[in-house]
Formats: structure tokens, C-alpha cells, sequence
């Protein structure tokens, strides 16, 4: 997205604050926030780029190298897993490891062969364990929607499942939006009170200022830059340029940037803006609150957009230098773990080395217990 430079605008910028009046505070107070909200949602959308670019070119080349290296050491893990050299307690934790390792990665891959040793080593078949667990959160869904499922969904991935769940919940807020509607329909038809009739003839009034207000400043400057009217050619492609800005900005009803413009363009001068009547400033704040809403929505939508792609949880509180942070820690992480993987793997081929390396994942494995940490990898 182009950005381009613009003047400062703000009434008696140089003025002690308590001199200015409410209007004129109010005013000030919502171009600073609109400011921010700006700068917040461009600092989002830079992040993401850099983000989308990195994760797709780093992390997830990363995350398949280190999947790969722990499915070599499931295989390694299962051809010593019956060497007579090895103790009962030895074997024991081989198995586990590699229950906890394949059960993992099939989850992410399909591999009859991986598929073949995780039978081999756990209590469970896989299929069936996968199977049993679609039943239970389809149970669980039911019981909490008060529905029942597609009635093939028991043979559904839980992905599957969720998506099943998703679309009711859609339904119903859907129906429940509906219903809403039709009450609202309902009380519309009803006979108003004067007070309400009155309140919503001045709502009425007020927007319609508010709309005049913005076309009077698009106006203004739409006869000051007309092309058309330009002779010199490079002039003209200044301005067919600048009017472009002012069309989008009218047709998104952004106050703040026409008026931008028109400072930019000196158009107006500090003194007009300072000496901006209090009835025009109702208005003018009417639509710049429209604008700090807008801009506000804009940013949730953008920052639950992000977390519904990468899987974080919806009301986790997210900035742009928090993800570029942690993304550099994911990296950092996994090739940390894909160093570790790659030297484990370097100790099968004597037994004495395989035995050494069991014994440490069995002191690790003790400790991520007690932290809950989870596997040693």
C-alpha cells in the first residue's frame, strides 16, 4: 500500500490545550487516534508480508527437515529396539519414544511404513485410536450443540468434525440474526413516541450534515484540480494523480484525508483549520468517529484473520513486533532441535552410543515431566 507524506493537522497545535474548546479537543483527540490507528494497521500489514515470507521460505522448510529427521530416528529407534545388548528399561523407553514420535507425525502425514511401527510398539492400533477419538469429540460436539452430526461423520477426520461443528454454529447465528431482524421489523412497525420520532429526525439531520460537510471539502477540491482544466501535460498528470486520492477518499467517506489533502495542497491554511466554526466541528467529529470505528474494526479483522491462519488462539492478545519475535524463536527453535536430531541420529551404529543416547533421553524425558514440556526434541 502507497503512503504519502502529509502535513500535521490539528487545531492550535500550538495553543495550551486547556484554551482550546471541546469541539476543537475532540477534534484533535480523534485525527491523533485515527493517526494511530493508521500507523497501527500499516505496521500489520508490513509485519505480515515479512511474516508470510519468512514462514513460508524458513519455517516450514524447517519444520519438513526436522519431520523428516524424526522419522529417520523412529526407524533407527525400531531396528535397535530388539538388540540383546539393550535392557528391558532400554527397550521400554525405545517404544515409547517412538509412539510419541510416529504418533506425531502421522497425524501430519500418511506413511503405512510409519504406520506399521507405531502397531508394533503400542498398546493401540492406530486407525482404531484415531477412529475412537472422532467418536468422542463428535459425542462431545453433539452434547455441547444439542444436534446430531452428519450421520457419517463418526467416519470423519476430527478435522472434519470441527468444520461439521462450525457450519451449525453458523447456522444458528445466521437464524438467530434472522430472528433479530424480524423483531427489530416488528418494533419498526410499531407507532414511534414524539421523543423518538424526534431523536431519529435529528440522527436524520446530523448525518445528512455530516455527508454535506464532506462533500463541501470534495468539492472544493475536486474544482481546484480538475485536469481538465490543466494545459501544461506534466501538471496534468500531477494533478489527475492527486484527484485520484481524492476520489478514493470521498468514496470511503474519509474526512481526515481530504482535509489532509487540502492542507498538503495548501489549499487551506493552519489558520482556516484553527478557526474552523464549532457547528462545522460537530459534523467534522461525527465523521471522524465513523472513521476511528472503521479503522479499529479494520485492525481486529486483520489481527483475527492472522490468528485464525496460524492457529492461535482467538483471544490471544497480538503486535506486529510480537510476531516477527516469536516467529525468529520458532525458527530459532527448530533448527536448534534439528542440530540435536541430526547428532542423535549419528549414534546409531554402536550399540554403546545408543545405549548413552537412551540413557539421556530417559534423564531429559524425567525432567520435561516434571516441567510438562513434553518430549525432549
Amino acid at each position: 500500500m502507497t503512503r504519502h507524506p502529509a502535513k500535521s493537522l490539528a487545531i492550535a497545535a500550538s495553543v495550551d490545550r486547556s484554551q482550546l474548546s471541546k469541539g476543537q479537543k475532540t477534534f484533535n483527540d480523534l485525527v491523533e487516534r485515527i493517526g494511530q490507528g493508521r500507523a497501527r494497521l500499516s505496521a500489520w500489514e508490513e509485519a505480515i508480508s515479512r511474516f508470510q515470507e519468512k514462514y513460508a521460505s524458513q519455517v516450514l522448510p524447517a519444520h519438513a527437515t526436522l519431520a523428516d529427521l524424526h522419522q529417520r530416528l523412529v526407524h533407527c529407534l525400531d531396528d535397535v529396539s530388539d538388540e540383546k545388548g539393550l535392557s528391558k528399561s532400554d527397550r521400554q523407553l525405545a517404544s515409547d519414544i517412538i509412539v510419541d514420535l510416529a504418533g506425531q507425525l502421522l497425524c501430519e502425514r500418511e506413511d503405512d511404513d510409519l504406520k506399521a511401527i507405531y502397531n508394533r510398539h503400542s498398546e493401540f492400533d492406530f486407525d482404531q485410536e484415531e477412529a475412537a477419538a472422532a467418536d468422542g469429540l463428535k459425542s462431545m460436539l453433539e452434547h455441547v450443540l444439542g444436534v446430531e452430526l452428519d450421520e457419517t461423520a463418526g467416519a470423519q477426520s476430527p478435522e472434519d468434525l470441527l468444520n461439521l461443528a462450525h457450519a451449525e454454529i453458523l447456522e444458528r447465528q445466521n437464524q438467530f440474526s434472522a430472528e433479530k431482524l424480524a423483531r427489530a421489523e416488528q418494533r419498526g412497525r410499531r407507532k414511534k413516541s414524539a421523543r423518538q420520532l424526534a431523536l431519529e429526525a435529528q440522527q436524520t439531520a446530523d448525518a445528512q450534515h455530516a455527508s454535506q460537510s464532506i462533500r463541501e471539502v470534495y468539492r472544493k477540491l475536486a474544482s481546484f484540480l480538475h485536469p481538465d482544466r490543466e494545459t501544461d501535460p506534466q501538471e496534468r498528470t500531477r494533478k489527475t494523480a492527486l484527484m485520484q486520492r481524492v476520489n478514493d477518499a470521498y468514496a470511503k467517506n474519509n474526512l481526515l484525508q481530504l482535509l489532509e489533502l487540502q492542507l498538503q495542497l495548501e489549499h487551506i491554511d493552519q489558520a482556516a483549520i484553527d478557526n474552523i466554526g464549532e457547528d462545522r466541528l460537530k459534523h467534522y467529529n461525527k465523521v471522524l468517529q465513523e472513521q476511528l470505528v472503521e479503522i479499529n474494526r479494520e485492525i481486529q479483522r486483520v489481527e483475527f484473520e492472522f490468528k485464525d491462519r496460524f492457529n492461535l488462539p482467538p483471544f490471544l492478545a497480538i503486535s506486529p513486533k510480537m510476531i516477527a519475535r516469536d516467529l525468529a524463536d520458532e525458527l530459532e527453535g527448530v533448527q536448534r532441535a534439528i542440530r540435536h536430531v541430526k547428532e542423535d541420529l549419528c549414534a546409531f551404529g554402536e550399540l554403546k552410543k545408543v545405549k548413552a543416547l537412551l540413557a539421556r533421553m530417559r534423564r531429559e524425558r524425567k525432567l520435561d515431566a516434571a516441567g510438562g514440556s513434553g518430549l525432549p526434541f
